[in-house]
């Protein structure tokens, strides 16, 4: 499959008054054309900012990218000035942010929200932009679209805010859609009917999707391919049949052996010991081995590269690098 987007050595990094916390640390992966990567991992591993630097919305003074390129259909994201990247985004790359109340404009009808990326990247006049955006409305299953496009944000529910954010989102027929946590604070039932809009939206327009979750039952009901972060590090991917049923870094088993399984009674869920590590205090160790039931004196002073691991797997572990670890 052709690669639409390929990052290599991203790093962005956050100002703060106790110092400079590295939320995305050297990392690399590639998303194919008409493939779902879900990125996957704690509250705090670096999954949002890795979107928020693709979309080029960490800015200084706060935050800054600090390496690496991001090339999306030959061109670096990185080097393009303001003007060329707000032509790619919200076109050619989409996002749905991760809490739509707070995304959307509360003073400006949904309608006109819609209609904004279809005028600027799509060139339509006010009244066909209007046309289309009812009919997005209903395209992401929402009835009365007409009345809905003259409602504002706060009248609606949280499932049917997060609708119109796919409907912005999808509204210009993009290559790639991030998607941040797109079903979070919605109940099971519509959280089941937007995995399954989506689903069908990348399979009817053949787009690709990056997916940022933290639940392992979306991962596997939607991913092609998944990448594993902790503490701004990638450490460790693959196809997402092999990566369930082999999981080779000691965090992914931690992960997949704490979701409650169907027909698995259990008096207490597995918890993975100890907590996520202070992103101001990250030493060249591995910044899983205090957590790490498998950790090794060259864990503590050593940072594991990310290694071929077999079956297409790659994973960021001293356990696979059996030869440095005893030199």
């Amino acid at each position: 499959m052709k690669e639409i987007m390929k990052i290599d050595g991203l790093s962005t990094v956050f100002f703060t008054d106790e110092g400079k916390v590295r939320a995305v640390d050297d990392i690399s992966f590639r998303v194919r054309e008409g493939e779902t990567v879900c990125i996957v991992g704690e509250s705090g591993c670096g999954k949002s900012v890795t979107a928020m630097s693709i979309m080029g919305l960490v800015e200084e003074p706060g935050g800054k990218v600090s390496g690496g390129s991001i090339d999306f259909l030959g061109e670096d994201l990185l080097r393009l000035d303001k003007n060329s990247l707000r032509a790619i985004r919200g076109h050619e790359i989409a996002m749905i942010f991760q809490e739509p109340m707070s995304s959307l404009n509360p003073v400006i009808k949904i309608g006109e929200q819609i209609m904004e990326p279809l005028i600027v990247h799509q060139k339509m006049k006010k009244k066909a932009a209007r046309q289309r955006a009812v009919e997005l409305i209903s395209q992401v299953g929402i009835s009365r679209a007409e009345q809905i496009a003259d409602s504002y944000p706060h009248e609606l529910s949280g499932g049917m805010l997060q609708r119109i954010m796919i409907a912005i989102a999808i509204s210009c027929s993009p290559k790639l859609l991030i998607a941040d946590e797109p079903t979070t604070a919605l109940d099971v039932t519509i959280q089941a009917q937007i995995l399954d809009m989506l689903r069908e939206f990348k399979e009817s327009s053949g787009m690709s999707m990056m997916l940022i979750t933290h639940d392992l039952g979306v991962v596997a009901e939607m991913a092609d391919y998944v990448i594993v972060m902790y503490s701004g590090k990638i450490v460790e991917e693959g196809e997402v049949v092999q990566l369930f049923q082999n999981p080779k870094h000691p965090y992914t088993r931690g992960l997949l052996k704490s979701k409650p399984v169907m027909g698995q009674r259990q008096d207490e869920l597995y918890s993975i010991p100890g907590q996520v590590p202070n992103p101001l205090e990250l030493a060249s160790s591995c910044y899983f081995h205090d957590r790490c039931e498998h950790c090794m004196p060259v864990c503590r002073t050593r940072h594991p590269g990310l290694k071929e691991v077999g079956g297409g797997q790659k994973a960021a572990c001293w356990l696979y690098e059996e030869a440095e670890v005893h030199v």
